[in-house]
């Protein structure tokens, strides 16, 4: 049977549910922006000893902003973009395109009595966060 994405974002996300996964994005293109604009304004306002306060300032200010908020992993995958669903539909259904099911909880199923196919998955699922997303990720205890 033909699977489609939104089947393996369900599955991935009972995967990703039942190992506790959670990721902290990092938005690292944030925090250099508001060093660089903390700097300028300091700049504007002391001059070159305001720019070296200001960069200061706003370095410690954007690597505060960059340790991101750990997040469970099915939450963001229902916020990927559609494109960046079929770029981790697609690795997965080298892995998938073997099974033989009928129905989304039968694959699910299928998946989740495989101990192989389970970290396969979750290879793909790891991969696709550390470095598309540049996430770190942490597991329920």
């Amino acid at each position: 049977m033909p699977i489609r994405a939104d089947e393996v974002m369900q599955l991935f996300c009972h995967l990703s549910r039942e190992k506790g996964m959670q990721a902290a994005v990092k938005h690292s293109g944030r925090g250099a922006l508001l060093a660089g604009a903390t700097a300028f304004i300091g700049g504007l306002v002391g001059g070159p000893p305001g720019i070296a306060v200001g960069g200061a300032f706003g370095g410690l200010l954007g690597a505060w902003m960059t340790t991101g908020q750990f997040r469970p992993v099915p939450q963001i995958l229902l916020e990927l973009p559609p494109d960046e669903q079929q770029k981790l539909y697609d690795e997965a259904l080298v892995i998938l395109r073997s099974l033989d099911w009928t129905d989304v909880a039968q694959l699910t199923a299928l998946v989740m009595g495989n101990a192989a196919i389970q970290q396969k998955l979750l290879g793909v699922l790891v991969n696709y966060l550390t470095k598309e997303l540049r996430a770190e990720i942490q597991y329920a205890e």
